[in-house]
């Protein structure tokens, strides 16, 4: 009887650091606003909430950027936003009232329940992300100086 003896080198990959919150991780409570309708877009805007374009930027170059939102890489997104992280923006705080634009809503949902679960209480999504923005053609707002801008440089 041969014996042959067989050997095997495992080789696995760091998991991305991820940021634990101090405070226990709990879900929005029940009836909490999670989304936002795309027709209520600007109202939302109105009342103080922040637009986030969580798209990559391949997409914003092919269907338009949202004048006015805060363009973050998808990936990335969670860590910027999430207060007290080594990647936070210096605006991310628990207080934040973030509004989420993915393509089509999915990905910004996921992030509004994880920043939720983590703490930040004002992180909501739009339903129907950027795609129910051109369908009911709206695409953020400009501050009067920026369309001055533009419409010099149309000149």
């Amino acid at each position: 009887m041969t014996t042959a003896t067989i050997s095997a080198t495992v080789v696995t990959a760091a998991a991305p650091a991820t940021t634990v919150p101090a405070a226990p991780i709990q879900a929005p409570a029940a009836g909490t606003q999670l989304s936002v309708p795309a027709r209520d877009f600007r109202a939302a805007l109105n009342t103080g909430l922040r637009a986030v374009d969580i798209r990559t930027q391949s997409r914003r170059n092919a269907t338009g950027a949202i004048h006015g939102a805060l363009a973050l890489e998808p990936l990335a997104a969670l860590e910027r936003l999430t207060p007290g992280s080594g990647e936070s923006l210096r605006v991310a705080t628990a207080d934040a009232r973030w509004l989420l634009i993915s393509d089509d809503g999915d990905d910004a949902e996921w992030l509004a329940w994880h920043l939720q679960a983590r703490g930040v209480s004002g992180a909501v999504f739009l339903a129907g992300g950027h795609d129910a923005l051109r369908r009911h053609q709206l695409n953020g707002e400009l501050a009067d100086d920026e369309l001055a801008m533009i419409s010099e440089h149309q000149q």
